[in-house]
């Protein structure tokens, strides 16, 4: 660590160890809340320096558990720092953290995926969307079985600037499962390119920094964990409305192995899809034999484009949806 990091760090008084803290409360992890517990203070200072710099600023913890990975954003010198979770079994070693930290600490118990953040943060943080972000961070370790779902809620909540990004560009440094940390910054042509892939590299630059093996958790999951940095961008590759965007990847993506031409077709009732898909990849320029995977999001961009224009003449279809209103065999 370099010099001007170390000045940088205040270290919080003498603690008992996280693994401790668990014994001493009795604390287990919860299956049914996919629960793991970070014990590698090596590994959970990697995490926080993987933010930059937070000194002075604020950070809100999402799902902060005993407080592995709030330790060292407290010792990173934050003015501010808002621990969110949903277990009232943490309140304790949280309430200890927040006794000993040498900056406001605020626990809110509550679930994350309910939580508004529009009022979080001071207002003296806000930053014009064309500005450089705000020094308002948020970090997670999340529990599988919410990532996903929190994730798409917080790429809509970007493309609305709304929320925690009613304050301007403010960057998340998450966990996730590997594989889906890998899809989430999948470039074209890779395997792991997906609807999820699309969606977030066109409203934020997607960086997966590094992996976590599985054993560093207590209790191991079965799989290892991908630590992933996303930053808004300036304005959307593809600048349409959320809901737009995510239907039309969703639709695309809805099978990987066939054609474009096949899953764009599924945007129109039966009757129509043939001549509709193909009036969409003449408009594009896409050749009819790219695959979901082989296409920007420029590209896709183009394809939406078409949609409009095509829904524009024939308002009826933008209600059609195939899953609820055909049975259609993609396999």
């Amino acid at each position: 660590m370099s010099a001007p990091a170390l000045k940088s760090v205040k270290r919080l008084p003498p603690l008992p160890t996280i693994k401790d803290l668990l014994k001493l409360y009795g604390l287990r992890a919860m299956k049914q809340l996919s629960q793991n517990f970070l014990l590698d203070m090596k590994i959970t200072n990697k995490i926080v320096r993987t933010m930059g710099c937070i000194e002075g600023g604020q950070v809100l913890e999402v799902g902060s558990g005993p407080g592995s990975i709030t330790r060292p954003i407290i010792e990173r010198g934050p003015s501010r720092v808002i621990l969110v979770e949903k277990d009232r079994r943490f309140l304790p070693t949280l309430e200890l953290l927040s006794d000993a930290a040498n900056c406001d600490v605020e626990i809110i118990m509550s679930d994350i995926l309910r939580l508004n953040m529009e009022n979080l943060f001071s207002e003296e943080e806000a930053r014009q969307w064309t500005e450089r972000p705000p020094k308002i961070h948020i970090i997670g370790n999340l529990p599988f079985n919410v990532a996903t779902p929190l994730i798409v809620q917080w790429l809509k909540d970007i493309s609305l600037r709304r929320s925690a990004w009613r304050y301007g560009r403010v960057g998340l440094t998450l966990t996730f499962q590997k594989e889906v940390a890998e899809r989430l910054s999948a470039p074209v042509l890779s395997r792991q390119r997906c609807r999820l892939s699309l969606m977030a590299q066109n409203w934020c630059n997607v960086h997966h920094v590094f992996n976590i093996p599985g054993k560093a958790f207590l209790p191991k999951p079965d799989v290892d964990v991908g630590v992933v940095k996303l930053v808004p961008l300036l304005s959307p590759v593809c600048d349409y409305e959320f809901h737009l965007v995510e239907r039309i990847c969703r639709t695309l993506f809805s099978s990987r192995q066939k054609h474009v031409i096949k899953t764009a077709s599924l945007l129109f009732p039966k009757p129509l899809r043939d001549r509709l898909a193909e009036r969409i990849l003449l408009e594009t320029g896409i050749p009819y034999q790219t695959r979901a995977i082989q296409l920007t999001l420029p590209e896709v961009g183009r394809i939406i484009k078409a949609y409009n224009g095509i829904i524009s003449e024939q308002p009826s279809l933008a209600s059609y949806n195939f899953r609820k209103n055909d049975e259609v065999e993609l396999e």
